[in-house]
C-alpha cells in the first residue's frame, strides 16, 4: 500500500480540474485498474506464477510474441515511472531545502542549490539508494516498504486531522519567473461553504515546474501514474510465497483502500483551500499541516518507496524475458543472478535505463509516456484474460470467479479510449514500436512450449463455422477442390505434393499415408512418432495441407480408411491423387528439391530410404487400379499423375517469356476412339483442373492449349465453334487447335478383330473391355502407341499435360490390361495427369 500516489498530486488534479472532474478522473481511472484487478486476479488464481508479473501472464497466456514486446513496454514503462518517482522526490527535497530562485546564498535549511545538473545530481544520488536496497534482494525491499507503510499511514492520518484542526491561515508562495522570484499568497480557509462552491469547477493553468498549459488529458496523465502501483505485487510475483492467494488479496485491497482516500482528499481539498494555493503550492500539505515536518519525511518515504517499487519491478521484468531467451544474447547478461537468487544485473542494467531517462530532468515531460506505456500493459492484461475467457479451454479454472469478458471487454476500451485523449500522437507511436516489437519477434525469437492461445481461439472459431458448414447447402458454383494425395514416401514425391499444392484452389488438402502393419502385434501406436516427420515436411515444402496416416493391412484398405474418414463436416476430400504405377526406380527428389538445398542436414526427416529398382513393390498392379474403382465408386474424382517429378515448375516457369509455358489439355477419351464428345462430366473436370492450375500465382503465366480431335467430313469449323462458346460460357482462356486424327481412327477399325462366334460371345466380348461397359471396340496397343505419338508430337512441349482417365473395366481380371493401356499412352509425355471426374463443377450461372 505504500505505492498509492502522493497525497499532494491530489492536490495538483483537483487544483486544475475541480472537484467535479477531479472525481471523474478518478473514476475512470479506477473503472480502468479495477477491470484490469479483476483480469489479473483471474489470471493469477489459473496456476502457478513465477517472476515476471504481468508480463509472465501475458506471456504465458498469448504467446512469445505478445508476451515478449508487451515485457519490453512494462520495462520501459516501470523504468520511467522509477525516473518519474525519482524527479518527483528531487522536487520535493528542492522544495524544502532549495535556496530560493534569486537568492545566491541560502538561509537556514534552505542550501541546496538549485540548477538542472544539481537536480540531475539529486536525482542520481536517489537512485542509487535505490539501487543499493534492490542490490540486496527482494527481503529488505518487503521491510523496507513495511517501515514505509506505516510512515505514510501515520502522514495520511496527520493530514486528515490538519484539514479540521488547523486555522484558517495565508500561506506565501515563491514563483520563478523571467526577472528572479515573485510573490503570492494561497489560502487555507478551513471549511467554507464559498471555497467548496470556486473549486467545482475546472480552471486550468499553468504548471509552474514546466510553464506548460494543463488540460483533462494532461492532468489526468499525471494523476493517472499514481495509480500504477497495483502492479507492484504482480511484479514481486516470483518473490511471492503464495502469489496467488497474495496478488488478489492485496492488489483488491489497494486498490479499494486508495480509491477511497483520493475522493475523500479531493473533498477536503477543495472546501478548505483556495485554487491558487493548489495550482501553485504543490507541497501546501506541509504548510497547512498541524506537524510539517512529518509530511516531509511521509512524501520523501511514499517517493522513494514508489521508484523503488518501479525498479525492482522492471530488474525482474528484465529477468525474466533474458530467462525465456526471447531476444537471444542481447539480454543474456541480465540472466545473472547473486547466490541467493537476486537477479543483480538485471537490477544494474535497469538502473543504467533509469539513469538516462533522468536526464528529460522535469517531472510532467514523462509523465504522459508513462500513462501511456502502462495503459497499453493494462490493455494487454485484459486481452489476455478475454482470450483465455473465450477460448474456453477447460483447464482455464481460476479460483478467482469475480469477472467475465464484459469487465475484460470494458477494461480494453476504457485504456485504449484514454491512451488517444491523452497524446494521439504518443498513443499511436507506442502502438507502431508495439507492432515492430511483435513482428521481430515472431520471425526472430525460437519456438516456445508454453502454448499459444491463439491456437485454443482458432479451435474454437474453426469448430463453430465448421457446425455452420452445411453440406446440404454446397451449390455447383461454389465447388472448390479438396485433395486427398496418397504418398508412399515422400523422397520420391516432393515435387508431386507441391504440384497438388498448386492445383488445391484455396480447398482441403490432405496427405496421406498408409502404413502396413497390425496394430494388434504391436506394443504401441507407430504413427505417432511419425506425426512429427510429416508435419515438418509439410512446413519445410510450405504446403498448406494437413496430415493424415493410417495402418492398415494392405494399401487398398487403407486409401478406403482415409477416403472415408479424412476430412470434417463439409471439409472432405472430393478429389483422389495418386501417383502413377509403372516400373520406373523411385527417385530421392527431397535433396534436390529448393526447400532442402540449403540446410541438407535436415533432410532426412525420420522419413526411410526408397526402395531398390529390385526389391518387389508393396502394392500390385490389380490392386492399384482397385483403389481407382473403389474412389470412384465413392463418387470421388481420381487423378494420376505421372512424371510429375521430373517437373522442374521454377525453370519452366522462369525460362525465357517468349514463348510463355504452355499447358496441354486433351478433353476427349483417347482409349475409346469411337467417343468424341466434349461436354460431358468427366470433360469438363478436367477442363475445370486445367484451369484451376493456370489461376494459381505460379502458373498464371503460363497459357492453356486445348486440342480438338478431329475427323475429315465431321465440320470441325462447327465443332471447333461450339468447343470456343463452351469455352466462353465458362470465363476459361484457351487456345483451341485442332488435330486430325484419321489416320489414328482408321488404325483403330484395322487393327480391331472380333472373335468369331455368335451373339452370345459379342455379349461376353462387351463386358470385357477395358473403357465403358457399353464400348463395343476393344483398343489394340499399336492403336495406343499411335495415340501417345499423336499427343508427343504437338509442339512446343508442354510444362504438363492433362490427359482424359476413362473408368476402370467392371471385369477385375482386365484391371492389368487398363493399366498396360494407360502406360502405353502416357509414356514418354512427361509430367502428365490422367483426370477423372464424377461430380458436376463447372457453373454457367451468376
Amino acid at each position: 500500500w505504500a505505492h498509492w500516489p502522493l497525497p499532494s498530486s491530489a492536490g495538483f488534479v483537483v487544483g486544475h480540474a475541480g472537484l467535479y472532474q477531479a472525481l471523474a478522473m478518478f473514476a475512470v481511472a479506477y473503472f480502468i485498474i479495477g477491470m484490469t484487478v479483476l483480469s489479473v486476479c483471474a489470471i493469477a488464481t489459473n496456476g502457478a506464477l513465477d517472476a515476471g508479473g504481468a508480463y509472465y501472464m501475458i506471456s504465458r497466456a498469448l504467446g512469445p510474441e505478445f508476451g515478449g514486446s508487451i515485457g519490453i513496454m512494462f520495462f520501459l514503462a516501470n523504468v520511467c515511472g522509477s525516473a518519474l518517482y525519482v524527479l518527483g522526490l528531487v522536487e520535493a527535497v528542492v522544495d524544502s531545502f532549495g535556496i530560493p530562485p534569486g537568492q545566491e546564498a541560502g538561509t537556514g535549511v534552505h542550501v541546496l542549490p538549485q540548477s538542472y545538473w544539481y537536480e540531475l545530481l539529486y536525482g542520481t544520488v536517489l537512485l542509487a539508494l535505490c539501487l543499493l536496497v534492490c542490490l540486496v534482494g527482494a527481503s529488505i525491499y518487503a521491510k523496507a516498504t513495511f517501515l514505509i507503510f506505516l510512515i505514510v499511514a501515520a502522514v495520511l492520518g496527520t493530514i486528515l486531522v490538519s484539514f479540521f484542526a488547523t486555522r484558517p491561515l495565508k500561506v506565501p508562495i515563491r514563483l520563478p519567473n523571467s526577472n528572479g522570484t515573485e510573490t503570492d499568497n494561497g489560502f487555507f480557509t478551513g471549511f467554507s461553504l464559498n471555497t467548496l462552491r470556486d473549486n467545482l469547477g475546472g480552471e486550468y493553468g499553468v504548471d509552474y515546474t514546466t510553464g506548460q498549459m494543463m488540460s483533462f488529458s494532461s492532468v489526468f496523465a499525471v494523476m493517472f501514474n499514481g495509480c500504477t502501483g497495483i502492479m507492484a505485487g504482480s511484479n514481486m510475483s516470483g518473490d511471492l510465497k503464495r502469489p496467488s492467494y497474495s496478488i488478489p488479496r492485496g492488489t483488491i485491497s489497494a486498490v479499494l483502500f486508495t480509491y477511497l482516500v483520493y475522493n475523500l482528499l479531493a473533498f477536503l481539498m477543495c472546501a478548505t483551500c483556495n485554487r491558487i494555493l493548489l495550482q501553485k503550492d504543490y507541497g501546501f500539505l506541509r504548510d497547512i499541516s498541524i506537524f510539517p515536518p512529518l509530511v516531509t519525511v511521509g512524501i520523501y518515504a511514499a517517493t522513494l518507496s514508489a521508484a523503488m517499487s518501479n525498479l525492482i519491478g522492471a530488474s525482474r521484468i528484465l529477468y525474466a524475458l533474458a530467462r525465456d531467451d526471447l531476444f537471444g544474447r542481447a539480454l543474456a547478461l541480465a540472466k545473472k543472478t547473486s547466490a541467493s537468487g537476486n537477479p543483480v544485473m538485471a537490477v544494474i542494467l535497469s538502473w543504467l535505463v533509469v539513469q538516462v531517462v533522468l536526464f528529460s530532468g522535469k517531472l510532467n515531460t514523462i509523465a504522459s509516456v508513462v500513462t501511456i506505456f502502462f495503459l497499453l500493459v493494462y490493455a494487454t492484461v485484459n486481452l489476455a484474460c478475454l482470450a483465455l475467457e473465450w477460448a474456453s479451454a477447460p483447464n482455464f479454472r481460476p479460483t478467482f470467479r469475480y469477472f467475465t469478458w464484459h469487465t475484460c471487454l470494458l477494461g480494453i476500451a476504457g485504456c485504449c479510449v484514454m491512451m488517444f485523449l491523452i497524446s494521439p500522437v504518443s498513443a499511436s507511436a507506442s502502438l507502431g514500436f508495439l507492432v515492430l516489437l511483435l513482428l521481430a519477434l515472431h520471425y526472430l525469437s525460437p519456438s516456445s512450449t508454453w502454448g499459444y492461445i491463439s491456437q485454443a481461439l482458432i479451435f474454437h472459431q474453426v469448430r463453430k463455422y465448421l457446425l455452420m458448414l452445411d453440406v446440404r447447402k454446397d451449390h455447383v458454383k461454389f465447388w472448390r477442390p479438396q485433395m486427398l494425395l496418397m504418398v508412399q514416401n515422400p523422397r520420391g514425391s516432393a515435387r508431386l505434393i507441391d504440384f497438388v499444392n498448386d492445383l488445391k484452389k484455396s480447398g482441403l488438402y490432405v496427405l496421406g499415408h498408409v502404413e502396413l502393419q497390425d496394430l494388434d502385434m504391436l506394443p504401441s501406436d507407430p504413427l505417432q512418432s511419425q506425426q512429427d516427420s510429416w508435419l515438418s515436411l509439410v512446413d519445410k515444402l510450405n504446403v498448406k495441407a494437413f496430415v493424415s496416416l493410417t495402418l492398415a493391412p494392405s494399401v487398398r484398405h487403407g486409401v478406403r480408411q482415409l477416403l472415408f474418414t479424412s476430412g470434417l463436416g463439409g471439409m472432405r476430400p472430393n478429389t483422389l491423387v495418386l501417383g502413377f504405377y509403372d516400373d520406373e526406380a523411385p527417385q530421392d527428389g527431397l535433396a534436390r528439391h529448393p526447400a532442402f538445398t540449403s540446410a541438407r542436414e535436415e533432410v532426412p526427416l525420420g522419413f526411410p530410404l526408397l526402395r531398390a529398382p529390385t526389391t518387389p513393390k508393396l502394392l500390385s498392379a490389380r490392386e492399384y487400379v482397385g483403389i481407382v474403382a473403389d474412389a470412384l465408386k465413392m463418387l470421388r474424382n481420381v487423378l494420376l499423375a505421372r512424371q510429375l517429378e521430373s517437373l522442374d515448375k521454377a525453370w519452366e516457369l522462369r525460362r525465357a517469356a517468349s514463348p510463355p509455358p504452355t499447358i496441354h489439355v486433351w478433353p476427349v477419351n483417347l482409349l475409346r476412339p469411337d467417343s468424341a464428345r466434349y461436354a460431358d462430366t468427366c470433360s469438363l473436370f478436367l477442363l475445370q483442373m486445367a484451369c484451376v492450375l493456370n489461376m494459381a500465382r505460379a502458373w498464371r503465366r503460363a497459357r492453356l492449349r486445348l486440342f480438338l480431335c478431329v475427323e475429315a467430313g465431321t465440320m470441325p469449323h462447327a465443332q471447333e465453334e461450339k468447343l470456343r462458346q463452351l469455352l466462353k460460357d465458362l470465363r476459361i482462356q484457351a487456345q483451341i487447335q485442332l488435330v486430325p486424327w484419321d489416320a489414328i481412327t482408321r488404325l483403330h477399325w484395322q487393327t480391331c478383330q472380333r472373335p468369331p462366334g455368335g451373339p452370345a460371345e459379342e455379349e461376353e466380348e462387351e463386358e470385357g473391355v477395358v473403357n465403358f461397359p457399353t464400348n463395343t471396340t476393344q483398343v489394340s496397343d499399336q492403336y495406343v502407341c499411335a495415340a501417345n505419338k499423336l499427343v508427343l508430337e504437338q509442339s512446343p512441349a508442354p510444362a504438363v499435360r492433362f490427359l482424359y482417365l476413362p473408368r476402370p473395366p467392371a471385369d477385375t481380371s482386365l484391371y492389368p490390361l487398363y493399366l498396360h493401356q494407360l502406360e502405353l499412352l502416357t509414356r514418354g509425355l512427361g509430367p502428365t495427369v490422367l483426370v477423372h471426374g464424377v461430380s458436376a463443377v463447372t457453373s454457367t450461372q451468376l
